[in-house]
């Protein structure tokens, strides 16, 4: 027993060097919104009061667009990761883009309420505070969950849904970024509160390319500040643990004109899915491309946004 005794005291004492270590090493503490604000948030970038948080925004091109183009984001991601489609689609119509509550630059929830519901909520809360009647409403992955969503419950606001890679319907991943993992595993999500390896990052966001090569440091460096921004890291985890499946018994209801794009090499939310929500919604059209993964949007902005302005020429 005595032995037994010592060889426990020692590994526990090896783990808290480890952790010690870690901490000296890798420990990267909450950044508060001012220090990010300059790099992340250049104009035309706004904060605008809604849902009790000052919400990130974005709000571009032309003003008389009687149906913009509404943009959510994924989990971990933000506003830029439409960049390319934004800077292609401004010239004609009117695209608005926010960071949701618990990622980018807008922090945490108000009432730490993570629900789907509550995203869908939020989002026509952000259509009236800019006066906004209906939108054609595009998603990546949970931003494509809250976006068909949102359908169902607001369908008088909603003229066309644009998902992409979205989730929402039950799905085996193939590969989960180690970042998810970390997030939605107790007592190591609250150590990543305060470690970080920006290589941790970098193979997160490999693992949603289906070309990694194409993940550049400036992508990489992104991804890492806004993931530093107070708050945000603990906001993963109560999303995480607050993640369920919601109204996919209702999903057959839509019947909005919808196009639906897939990363043939999504690793995440495997292609299978995507011919589920074509088979699902009866006003649907489903695009893959083979050589994209969990984010085409990001990934391959040219040939995606081209879909798009397909589908918009057919409303």
């Amino acid at each position: 027993m005595s032995l037994i005794f010592k060889l426990i005291s020692g590994l526990f004492l090896l783990l808290a060097i480890f952790v010690v270590v870690l901490f000296i090493v890798f420990r990267v503490p909450d950044r508060p919104l001012a220090e990010l604000v300059e790099k992340w948030a250049p104009p035309p970038s706004q904060f605008v009061d809604v849902a009790g948080m000052q919400i990130h925004l974005r709000d571009e091109g032309p003003r008389d667009d009687a149906t913009p183009i509404v943009l959510l984001h994924g989990t971990s991601a933000s506003l830029h990761t439409w960049d390319g489609w934004t800077e292609s689609l401004i010239e004609e119509r009117r695209v608005i883009r926010f960071d949701m509550a618990g990622f980018g630059l807008t922090g945490p929830s108000a009432d730490n309420d993570y629900s789907i519901e509550h995203y869908a909520s939020t989002v026509i809360a952000v259509l009236d505070h800019l006066n906004v009647d209906q939108v054609v409403l595009a998603g990546n992955s949970l931003g494509g969950n809250i976006a068909w969503v949102t359908a169902l419950l607001y369908p008088q606001r909603i003229d066309a849904l644009i998902l992409v890679d979205s989730s929402g319907l039950p799905f085996e991943a193939k590969s989960v970024p180690i970042g998810f993992k970390i997030a939605s595993t107790p007592i190591l999500n609250k150590l990543a509160e305060q470690i970080l390896p920006r290589n941790l990052v970098e193979s997160s966001v490999k693992n949603v390319f289906g070309d990694p090569n194409l993940v550049t440091t400036e992508l990489v460096d992104r991804y890492f500040d806004l993931t530093t921004r107070a708050g945000s890291r603990q906001a993963l985890a109560e999303r995480a643990r607050q993640t369920k499946l919601t109204l996919t018994d209702r999903i057959t209801e839509l019947t909005l004109p919808t196009l639906i794009l897939w990363g043939g090499l999504d690793g995440l939310i495997p292609l299978d899915i995507g011919h589920q929500f074509q088979n699902k919604l009866s006003n649907s059209q489903l695009v893959v491309f083979d050589n994209l993964g969990h984010v085409p949007q990001e990934e391959g902005p040219e040939e995606t946004v081209s879909e798009v302005k397909r589908f918009l020429r057919l409303l």
